[in-house]
């Protein structure tokens, strides 16, 4: 049975948030650190890709860009190394816009690491591209004051931890498929994207039934990012609580559109 928080901690689904272990990110300096991170977001980036049918997803050579990365950045050529450096750079400009869409509290209780965490990334990403000679500018993600639903403010009609993670979750993984994908070589149909982003806003804000279904197939295979949890959580053995409770209402939606 769960205990009293203590200072500074609350509750996420039973589970402590101060359970995410910050620290055990501090070994991680090198480029070569984060191969398996990269190998984490590329294997989403291709799952959602395959699933829907786009063209281009086998432009970048999975295996061989996350074994360069992990024994010799320099090695990487411009297509892979963009490749490295966008994810790496969209997984750190993630976590602040998506904070911002859930309770107060929660931002303020990650604020901090979620900070470092953009930081190390964008160092690393950096030291890629600049190898490889190679630009590439972090994607800009939506945060509530940029959004309305049906003419309301975006969090209008959400109310609770879940209905806004579910949300925020719904729209900020759309935009970071769309950023990924477009460094990988994928071709993303701009009108299933649009329709994506329209359908699941007004849906997973209340104020929409259902999703058309290829709506539904798309989200259905975004919502896969509990694997990415999973395993990131995993390989740098981070004993997260938080990745845990994130993990699960993530799986939860996936097998939920799976099986409307």
């Amino acid at each position: 049975m769960p205990t009293a928080p203590r200072n500074g901690e609350r509750f996420v689904g039973g589970e402590r948030t101060g359970a995410i272990t910050v620290l055990r990110l501090l070994r991680l300096t090198a480029p070569g650190d984060f191969a398996d991170w990269y190998a984490a977001s590329r294997a989403y980036t291709r799952h959602v890709a395959e699933g829907m049918g786009f063209d281009g997803v086998d432009a970048i050579d999975d295996d061989r860009v996350a074994d360069r990365l992990r024994t010799d950045h320099a090695a990487l050529s411009p297509a892979e190394a963009r490749s490295v450096a966008a994810t790496l750079l969209a997984d750190g400009a993630f976590s602040e816009p998506y904070c911002e869409w859930l309770p107060t509290w929660y931002e303020l209780a990650l604020i901090a690491p979620v900070r470092y965490g953009d930081r190390r990334l964008r160092r690393v990403a950096g030291t890629v591209a600049e190898a490889a000679g190679v630009t590439v500018t972090a994607p800009r993600f939506s945060r509530p004051r940029d959004v309305t639903i049906d003419g309301r403010p975006a969090l209008a009609r959400v109310s609770g931890f879940r209905e806004r993670f579910l949300l925020a979750d719904a729209l900020l993984h759309l935009e970071w498929f769309v950023h990924a994908a477009a460094a990988d070589g994928i071709e993303v149909p701009a009108a299933l994207v649009e329709r994506t982003r329209e359908e699941s806003l007004s849906y997973y804000g209340g104020d929409r039934e259902s999703l058309s279904p290829p709506v539904r197939r798309f989200q259905r295979l975004l919502f896969a990012d509990d694997a990415w949890v999973s395993r990131v959580n995993d390989r740098y053995d981070l004993r997260s609580a938080l990745f845990g409770v994130w993990q699960r209402i993530l799986r939860a939606e996936r097998e939920r559109l799976a099986g409307e």
